[in-house]
């Protein structure tokens, strides 16, 4: 019995099918896409200004506050602990949607959310550290899927809940506090992981490894002892002398920073992955600013009060086109260390139409297509940009890029609040602050279409030169065929 359970334990397909169940019920939030017209409506009944200026920018505030100490506690505490902390703090979210009254409850609800989408990083990354290099691709594309359909599954149920049952938000509410309540659950079952990227176990960080080391991309290379021999065996005697751990603590500490500092400097030497990785930033920031106030622009166009509204329907077939767009990109035959540039910068164009379109119809259908086509393209675009980070990057250097270009992303999420949304500075209406979102991608899309032209010609121009830089070996860095 004791040997099935070790078994059990150390596969891949358990930790795979652990991380997927945790995914389906996490983000299987029913009460999500009405979340707005519950706020608005007889439940909490607070007024469309005061959550559009004063309580969301408190989640986003509380997400750039939270996010850098979580992404290096991720590491320090291995992912689990992180997981375990955002399932509480999702049944808390509900716990207080549900059954706390006043505005003062709703204001702690938004730094609780905070909490929540800054955690997403430890569950995201969380996969490196359990499952083996030969099945990351099989097992990322099962987690993945997993998180997808819960979304999927819970936005149509709440849809037909509302539409054809007339089930009250409330109660979509109450069924979101079960579906989270058993992702709590789940995520004690996650295995531990034995080492984080940058904080090692203590074995590690006294002897280093002269071992190769395999990141999940298929990079297999040696691993950059920590010390020399010698001045490991005197460190050693000296804590055999004093009999504490400190010098442990603090070392480990010292080598994490040495290896953050190595891996950003490795990551970011690479004038393509700084292109990419600046897309990533500004567009997810203004990517999380709309899906953020996308129901109140909904809500403003059709009041949810007097009209039937189709929130549910539309976040399903959001998730359904993007990843069907997102999918594609597996099975396109583009080089796009040539055409990727000149692509962000078209379907950045593309998404930069549909928020003017959001912005200046008053049709409300005009408006969810408006929505379905933003976000599929940002889902697009997203996949290329994340596909080709990690096509040239070891594992630490990948962690480390996704915790820095969110970081980035949230820090310009919070700025465009602060200016654009805050009562404290503009406090400006809905419809005015997507005509500045629309402004903002039309800026990251003329920037890219510039850039991605002069790739483009550049490569016409010298594809001898393209061709070899595809065939060259590079070391540390890690061809896409790998991936």
């Amino acid at each position: 019995m004791g040997s099935w359970a070790k078994l059990k334990s150390s596969s891949w397909a358990y930790h795979t099918a652990v991380l997927s169940l945790y995914g389906f019920f996490a983000y299987c939030r029913v009460a999500e896409p009405f979340l707005t017209p519950y706020l608005m409506g007889p439940n909490k009944n607070i007024s469309g200004e005061v959550v559009t200026n004063y309580l969301f920018p408190i989640w986003t505030y509380s997400k750039l506050a939270c996010l850098l100490p979580i992404f290096l506690l991720t590491d320090f505490l291995r992912h689990k602990p992180l997981v375990v902390v955002q399932g509480l703090f999702l049944v808390t979210n509900y716990v207080l949607l549900c059954f706390a009254p006043g505005l003062l409850a709703m204001v702690f609800l938004q730094f609780n959310y905070g909490v929540v989408t800054s955690t997403e990083v430890a569950y995201l990354s969380y996969i490196y550290s359990v499952i083996p290099v030969e099945n990351y691709q099989r097992a990322t594309g099962y987690v993945r899927s997993a998180m997808l359909v819960g979304y999927t599954f819970g936005a149509s149920l709440a849809q037909v809940l509302v539409s054809v049952a007339e089930l009250d938000l409330f109660y979509l509410n109450a069924i979101s506090l079960g579906t989270v309540s058993m992702a709590f659950l789940i995520s004690f079952w996650l295995p531990m992981p034995q080492r984080g990227l940058f904080f090692k176990g203590k074995k590690d960080a006294a002897v280093g490894s002269s071992s190769h080391q395999t990141g999940p991309l298929g990079a297999d290379r040696p691993e950059e002892a920590v010390m020399d021999k010698e001045e490991v065996g005197s460190r050693q005697e000296k804590m055999e002398l004093d009999g504490s751990g400190g010098w442990h603590s603090w070392e480990n500490m010292a080598t994490a920073g040495h290896l953050l500092w190595k891996s950003f400097r490795e990551t970011y030497s690479s004038r393509n992955v700084i292109y990419w990785s600046l897309w990533w930033a500004l567009a997810t920031a203004g990517y999380e600013q709309i899906f953020n106030y996308v129901q109140l622009m909904w809500d403003h166009i059709e009041p949810s009060a007097t009209s039937s509204i189709y929130n549910g329907a539309v976040e399903a077939a959001c998730s359904l086109v993007g990843a069907i767009a997102a999918f594609s990109v597996g099975h396109l035959k583009v080089t796009w260390a040539v055409w990727g540039e000149l692509a962000l910068g078209l379907f950045s164009a593309v998404a930069t139409g549909a928020v003017f379109l959001m912005a200046l119809t008053s049709s409300i259908w005009a408006c969810y297509a408006g929505y379905v086509i933003f976000k599929s393209c940002y889902m697009l675009l997203i996949t290329i940009t994340t596909f080709q980070i990690a096509s040239n990057l070891s594992m630490e250097c990948y962690a480390l890029a996704f915790g820095i270009n969110t970081f980035v992303a949230i820090l310009l999420q919070t700025i465009v609040t602060l200016v654009v949304v805050d009562e404290a500075t503009l406090g400006l209406d809905i419809v005015t602050q997507f005509i500045v979102y629309g402004s903002y991608y039309a800026f990251i899309s003329v920037l890219f279409l510039i850039r991605g032209t002069y790739t483009a010609c550049t490569n016409q121009r010298s594809p001898e030169l393209t061709q070899s830089k595809e065939h060259e070996p590079s070391g540390d860095v890690i061809s896409a065929e790998r991936f």
